[in-house]
C-alpha cells in the first residue's frame, strides 16, 4: 500500500509540471529508428529466418525503397529492446545497412508472445515443426492470461465464451481445433522425427520423411522407446506407416514395446511398398468381352502366362 501511494504521489507531482497534450503524447505509440544490435531476438521463437533467395530480394527491395512497415518492438527491463514482430525485416535491414524502423509497445510476456505468433502464422510455407511449437507457445501464453474459459484481453482483442482454446489457437493459422492439438503432440517428438516430419512437406526425396497422422501417433511413445525407433529405421532404412505407428503406440501404452518388437514392426510390409505392375485397359480390352470384370481378367491373363510358360518348358526338353 505504501509503495503504491508513494507512486500514485509521484504521477500527481508530474502531473503538476507537465501539460495533458504532453502526457497524451508519452502515451502514444511513435515510430523510432533503433539500431539493430540494440534489439534481440524473442526468447524461443519458432519460426526460422534463412538467408535464402527471398531473403536476398527482400534485401535488394529494402535498399531501394527501405523498411516500408515498421517492426514491433518492447523495451526490456534492463535496457534494449526485444523483437516481437519483423525478424525477417531485421534480417533485411542488417544486411542491406539501413536503418529499422520500430514501433515501441510496452507488453507483457504473455501478450507480447501471442503477438509473435499471429504475426508469423500469415508468412508462407510454414514448416509443422515451426507452426507446432508456436501453437504451443500461444496456448500456454492464453492459460497464463487467465484460468477461465472465457479469456478477455482488451488489448489484443481476445473475448470469446464457451469456446474451445485450441480452436481460438488456430484462427489465424487456418487449423481446426483437433488440427491445433495434431501440432502440438509434434512438440513431444525427439528432434530428429521432427525433422522427418518437416521433410514431408519440404518433399525432400534425399531426406527420410513422415507424415503428420503418424508422427502425432509416435509422439505418444517414450524418449528412450522414440530413441530405439530412430535406429531401427537407420538400420531398416524405412519409416513407419500410419498403421505400424497406431501397432507401437498399443504396444507402448501396454508396456510391451521392447525393441525386438519394434525391429518386428518396422519389418512388416508395408502395402505401397508392394511392387504394381499395370497394363493399360485398352492395349488387352480386345482380348476380353464387353463388361469383362477387372479381377477376372487379371485371372486370365496370369492363366495365359502360365500355359506359356508351361509350353516354354515342353520346348526347352
Amino acid at each position: 500500500m505504501a509503495q503504491n501511494s508513494a507512486r500514485n504521489l509521484l504521477t500527481s507531482v508530474d502531473n503538476l509540471f507537465t501539460t495533458q497534450a504532453e502526457r497524451d503524447e508519452a502515451q502514444c505509440e511513435r515510430v523510432i529508428t533503433i539500431p539493430t544490435e540494440q534489439i534481440s531476438s524473442f526468447p524461443g521463437h519458432p519460426f526460422h529466418v534463412h538467408i535464402d533467395d527471398k531473403m536476398w530480394e527482400m534485401v535488394d527491395s529494402v535498399k531501394q525503397h527501405g523498411i516500408l512497415v515498421p517492426t514491433l518492438v518492447r523495451p526490456k527491463p534492463d535496457g534494449g529492446y526485444q523483437m516481437v514482430a519483423g525478424h525477417r525485416r531485421k534480417l533485411a535491414s542488417e544486411l542491406a545497412g539501413v536503418p529499422l524502423p520500430c514501433i515501441v509497445r510496452d507488453l507483457t510476456d504473455d501478450e507480447a508472445t501471442i503477438i509473435m505468433v499471429d504475426s508469423n502464422l500469415q508468412r508462407e510455407n510454414i514448416l509443422p515443426s515451426e507452426k507446432a511449437f508456436a501453437y504451443k507457445m500461444k496456448l500456454d501464453a492464453m492459460k497464463r492470461q487467465g484460468k477461465r474459459t472465457d479469456l478477455t484481453s482488451d488489448p489484443l482483442g481476445w473475448k470469446y465464451d464457451g469456446v474451445e482454446s485450441a480452436s481460438v489457437v488456430g484462427k489465424d493459422g487456418g487449423d481446426s481445433q483437433t488440427q491445433v492439438r495434431r501440432y502440438i503432440r509434434l512438440t513431444y517428438l525427439l528432434p530428429e522425427l521432427l525433422e522427418m516430419v518437416d521433410n514431408s512437406v519440404l518433399k525432400d526425396k534425399e531426406m527420410k520423411q513422415i507424415a503428420m497422422r503418424p508422427a502425432v501417433e509416435l509422439s505418444y511413445l517414450s524418449e528412450s522407446e522414440q530413441r530405439t525407433l530412430v535406429e531401427t529405421m537407420e538400420c531398416e532404412d524405412c519409416t513407419p506407416s500410419h498403421a505400424q505407428a497406431i501397432k507401437m503406440r498399443e504396444f507402448s501404452k501396454a508396456g510391451k514395446l521392447t525393441p525386438e518388437v519394434i525391429l518386428s514392426i518396422m519389418q512388416e510390409e508395408k502395402p505401397n511398398q508392394k511392387e504394381q505392375f499395370r497394363i493399360p485397359k485398352e492395349r488387352i480390352s480386345k482380348y476380353f468381352a464387353p463388361g469383362t470384370p477387372a479381377q477376372k481378367m487379371e485371372d486370365t491373363i496370369v492363366k495365359a502366362l502360365e500355359l506359356y510358360r508351361k509350353r516354354q518348358r515342353e520346348q526347352a526338353r
